[in-house]
């Protein structure tokens, strides 16, 4: 059995490319494709335990770059949204999302919401680089958060 999982983690970790397999990974999972970068992650810090904070880094940067991609996208969907603009549940998330300001987007590291989020903040125009600052610091502290805890799960 821990054969399979040591092969899985080199699979995952993708060891021939590394860093960079980390960066394409986590760009493209902060866009809004359901792809999930903590795998990738965890498994090139399971075979290269040094590569613990260069692959946070490397992870927080594709990831925000990749929720900056999202946020522009949000800023070009008007259009697309305007026709849902009355609905009693649009009308609440805007206002709070107004209220918060750059501030919601410490919360684009949650599952499922994190990324839309991130669109959501380009369609109402908040300012972009404190948005992306706090972009940085909610997707850094998932990555420490979620290796750390993985690494410690599997006896990392």
């Amino acid at each position: 059995m821990e054969l399979w999982i040591d092969h899985l983690l080199t699979l995952l970790a993708l060891p021939k490319f590394g860093l960079s397999s980390v960066f394409v990974v986590s760009f493209v999972s902060a866009t809004l494709l359901p792809l999930g970068s903590e795998p990738v992650v965890f498994g090139l810090v399971e075979l290269n335990p040094s590569l613990f904070w260069p692959a946070i880094a490397v992870a927080t940067i594709g990831n925000t770059l990749g929720g900056a991609v999202t946020w522009w996208m949000g800023l070009a969907s008007h259009k697309v949204v305007d026709k849902y603009q009355h609905s009693k549940h649009h009308l609440r998330a805007v206002a709070w999302l107004e209220r918060l300001g750059p501030k919601a987007c410490l919360l684009t590291w949650l599952p499922i919401v994190g990324d839309p989020l991130c669109a959501v903040a380009g369609w109402l125009k908040l300012p972009f680089w404190p948005c992306l600052g706090y972009m940085a610091i909610g997707k850094c502290a998932r990555y420490i958060t979620m290796t750390a805890a993985l690494m410690g799960a599997f006896g990392g």
